[in-house]
């Protein structure tokens, strides 16, 4: 596991947009996973810095958002698509027909879920998928529960995280939707590589948990400890970009995390189905991980 520290969130910035403009010129054709909240802005103020210096080109890459609210329609002011829209795809030559978010209001969340499956392996899989981290644990909207659902699934929100999506709707958390759709983990463990943004103090002990506790699903970021390639090869390293954690105290993470773990998974982790749990607790080990920090 890769641990990058910076001392700024705009430091976090400047370092992945770079990486993200790298990539692009390798794979220009590059399929990525965006989130939304507060933690991305100032990458996506960043990417599109490059862009109008004519440093990056979006015009062949194709995205898919990680979540959307329920019951709330692409073009309102208060959907993720709107966010997006207001951060990055407006200001960036990314082709519209590339750009791939769950629709709220579908009429059938679960035949929607299971469309968006099929777009993303239809793009042949998101080559890098960039994550926020929940200060309660959760990754995209999943949430931490005794399961957690591989695949993309309508979810509902806790208090904790309608309280802190409460900005885009006047400040009112009680305003926020109750439920959302969401990428599972699974889909999002199939990306080929997983970088996860953490800035700011408050996201410390999330952190921790994540890095030096059990796979479990009270902390649904701890499931990427078994991130790895889809062919199940070598795992594949987590760049963590973390920011104002404190340097000293990573650093003494980092050493830790050069023992070899080894997760739990449940069998009942079932890939293709976009609504069996991973369930906290197996009789067998699924996977082994070995993680080294530099």
């Amino acid at each position: 596991m890769r641990i990058r520290v910076f001392t700024t969130p705009a430091a976090v910035a400047r370092s992945f947009a770079a990486d993200i403009a790298r990539a692009l010129a390798a794979n220009p054709t590059i399929v990525l996973g965006l989130p939304t909240g507060r933690t991305p802005i100032p990458l996506y103020r960043e990417l599109v810095r490059l862009f109008r210096a004519g440093r990056i080109d979006f015009s062949r890459a194709t995205t898919f958002n990680l979540d959307e609210f329920v019951g709330i329609a692409p073009h309102d002011r208060c959907s993720y698509y709107a966010f997006m829209r207001r951060h990055l795809f407006d200001h960036v030559n990314l082709s519209t027909r590339r750009i791939h978010v769950l629709n709220g209001m579908a009429p059938n969340a679960a035949r929607e879920c299971a469309r968006y499956e099929h777009a993303i392996a239809r793009a042949g899989g998101v080559d890098v998928q960039l994550l926020g981290l929940g200060s309660n644990g959760h990754i995209g909207f999943n949430e931490p529960a005794r399961a957690l659902f591989a695949r993309t699934h309508r979810t509902r929100l806790s208090m904790a995280t309608r309280r802190a999506n409460a900005a885009l709707f006047g400040n009112r958390a009680t305003a926020v939707p109750r439920e959302a759709l969401s990428m599972g983990m699974a889909t999002i463990l199939h990306a080929r590589r997983i970088v996860l943004i953490a800035t700011g103090a408050s996201k410390a002990a999330c952190v921790r948990k994540m890095l030096e506790g059990a796979v479990t699903p009270m902390v649904p970021a701890s499931f990427l400890q078994l991130h790895r390639r889809p062919e199940g090869r070598s795992p594949e390293r987590l760049a963590l970009h973390i920011s104002a954690i404190g340097r000293e105290a990573w650093r003494r993470r980092s050493a830790r995390l050069s023992a070899e773990r080894h997760p739990t998974l449940s069998s009942s982790f079932n890939r293709s189905s976009t609504s069996s749990p991973i369930a906290s607790r197996t009789k067998s080990c699924a996977w082994r991980r070995r993680a080294s920090a530099f």
